[in-house]
């Protein structure tokens, strides 16, 4: 595992005893030049305008499918650094490829010829901002159930092979959040479980497989999202906990990948009151007094998006929180939203450059960690392409592979939490009620046509027809909790078996309604198993399944059908 990890470094210690001095490079030089990667890192900053190096420090994300014409501009006018892909960009596969190529293109006929960091956030499960035709997987605490680091390595690299055909190189993941607060719903399934060894074990894998596969990994949520229930999209979340609480629990993670030497961390917009007054991802005591020096960490410290509340919340507006980002040591600020190219959170900076030799220091200094790390992965021999193959996509996405692997790695993780008479076969004539979501999309051949979702799929296929019910889960006031409850309990006297569907805390309510009707309920589980921990006494068979991936819902129903022993153990303290 560390000869992968270790890729990002050793071309740092091969070269590290070059200087530009000792070399004469011509002023021709570009960044694809034969140079050793230090020497060639500080040619190309001392050839780079204030701006290029400010501008090497930003990500831009874009709204719509393809790229605006304000962030073409900020690549083809002012060097942009790198660029994110988004949720709202990936629904047609070939389109983000040939979106990728066109911006990477534009970075290339600039004069020292730096390409693009493309980054993205998949880390499996439920965030998938690559949608199109890329694997739905079984997602991080899938994993942590199945107990095995070798599945979360095979997790990231196929992940890994699907997002690089597309010219992706750099992913924000894995997620190393501790799932210490139960009641969180922004972390919840993202996290690999509760044991700090056990995350940092789950976490290292998941890097080795990121770089076998070619892709920058990126450790998130530094200093650790778990223990809060607020999201830091809407507010700013507080975590209070001493500095060696969080030395004993949420950095251990992070210790353990830095020790892999992981190329990026993410700092999170979360605020530790005992131990600094600003966010960590706005914090110098996070970043460059812990992070760096106690840490030791020598990659990438890349922001979370500075367009989430919890950032520019904080700050009083975005300008002053990108001017804190680049104080606090961070090398490359994430923005969702492309900035005007006259914005303040650019002209403020760049002044600040001209006027403060400090800040000119920390900005150079981020920007020529940058630019080494683009040399050395580019050149590593294993990168994304800057131009993806489009006539192979297809042959790409989904990673064949990967849907064997991911099936496999489903069923390792089912868990059967309650044991009644399981496996569940279904008696001849016996009256099936499933209760599931209400969800379904457009069919890829008829759009005028749409399919349901997979869990009734798979369903049809263990047990025939049968009776359903459909709930839109995510849009559950206490109206409709109690509205669907009613309906159920009526319904209820006319089946012998219930199979319910429960993804979140609203599902698992609307479930408990059923506590008194008699017959037999089998309850599984997706996403988080917390909301049916309690109170499902009466259920006959629990089962947990960590994602709404469609090879969840068919490990599930293998399972329910007796195809193979549950064998997943739930990655959380249930004392």
């Amino acid at each position: 595992m560390k000869k992968f990890s270790a890729l990002f470094l050793s071309i740092f210690v091969l070269f590290g005893s070059y200087t530009q001095n000792s070399l004469s490079i011509p002023d021709n030089a570009d960044f694809w030049s034969d140079y050793p990667a230090e020497a060639l890192a500080d040619f190309l900053i001392s050839k780079m305008s204030d701006e290029e190096k400010l501008a090497q420090m930003y990500m831009f994300g874009w709204a719509g499918k393809e790229p605006s014409l304000l962030l073409n501009q900020w690549v083809s006018d002012r060097g942009l650094g790198s660029v994110k892909v988004f949720g709202w960009n990936t629904d047609d596969t070939e389109l983000v490829a040939k979106s990728i190529a066109s911006l990477q293109e534009r970075a290339q006929r600039r004069h020292l010829r730096i390409p693009l960091f493309v980054a993205t956030d998949q880390e499996g499960g439920w965030i998938r901002h690559v949608k199109g035709d890329t694997s739905e997987t079984p997602g991080n605490m899938a994993i942590g159930a199945s107990q095995y680091p070798i599945d979360s390595y095979y997790s990231a690299y196929y992940i890994s092979r699907e997002i690089k055909a597309l010219g992706i190189n750099m992913n924000f993941a894995p997620t190393i959040d501790l799932y210490t607060n139960h009641d969180s719903s922004v972390i919840s399934s993202r996290s690999f479980g509760e044991d700090p060894e056990f995350v940092g074990q789950l976490g290292s894998a998941f890097v080795a497989g990121s770089l076998a596969a070619g892709v920058i990994p990126t450790a998130k949520h530094f200093a650790g999202h778990g223990d809060t229930s607020s999201d830091s999209h809407v507010n700013l979340p507080e975590v209070y906990i001493d500095y060696e609480t969080a030395e004993s629990r949420e950095l251990v993670p992070f210790k353990y990948l830095i020790s892999q030497n992981v190329p990026a961390i993410m700092s999170g917009h979360l605020l530790f009151p005992r131990i600094d007054k600003s966010p960590s991802s706005l914090s110098k005591v996070w970043l460059t007094d812990i992070l760096r020096e106690k840490l030791h960490y020598n990659g990438l410290i890349i922001t979370d998006d500075m367009m989430m509340e919890g950032a520019w919340g904080f700050a009083g507006n975005s300008s002053r929180a990108f001017e804190m980002a680049i104080q606090a040591g961070n090398d490359i600020i994430l923005s969702s939203r492309t900035a005007e190219l006259d914005e303040k959170l650019w002209t403020l900076n760049l002044s600040n450059i001209r006027t403060d030799p400090e800040f000119r220091k920390i900005v150079e200094s981020a920007a020529r960690r940058v630019i080494l790390a683009k040399l050395v992965y580019f050149k590593s021999g294993n990168a994304a392409p800057l131009y993806p193959e489009i006539a192979r996509l297809s042959e790409q996405i989904p990673d064949r592979d990967g849907q064997k692997f991911f099936l496999s790695q489903a069923c390792r993780a089912i868990t059967l939490f309650k044991r009644g008479a399981f496996p569940y076969k279904r008696g001849e004539g016996e009256q099936l009620l499933v209760i599931g979501p209400s969800d379904s999309f457009p069919d890829e051949k008829n759009p005028s046509l749409h399919v349901e979702s997979d869990f009734f799929t798979e369903a049809k296929a263990r047990y025939g027809e049968f009776a359903f019910y459909k709930i839109n889960f995510d849009a559950l006031g206490a109206v409709g909790i109690d509205w669907n409850g009613n309906q159920l309990e009526a319904m209820a006297s006319n089946y012998e078996t219930i199979i319910f569907y429960v993804p979140n805390k609203e599902g698992a309510q609307i479930a408990r309604r059923l506590s008194k009707c008699g017959k037999r309920v089998i309850i599984m589980s997706v996403l988080t198993p917390v909301p049916v921990l309690t109170g499902f006494e009466f259920a006959d068979t629990i089962l947990f399944g960590y994602s709404y991936s469609p090879y969840t819902f068919k490990a599930l129903f293998a399972a329910l059908a007796g195809d193979f022993e549950p064998e997943g153990k739930v990655p959380l303290n249930l004392k």
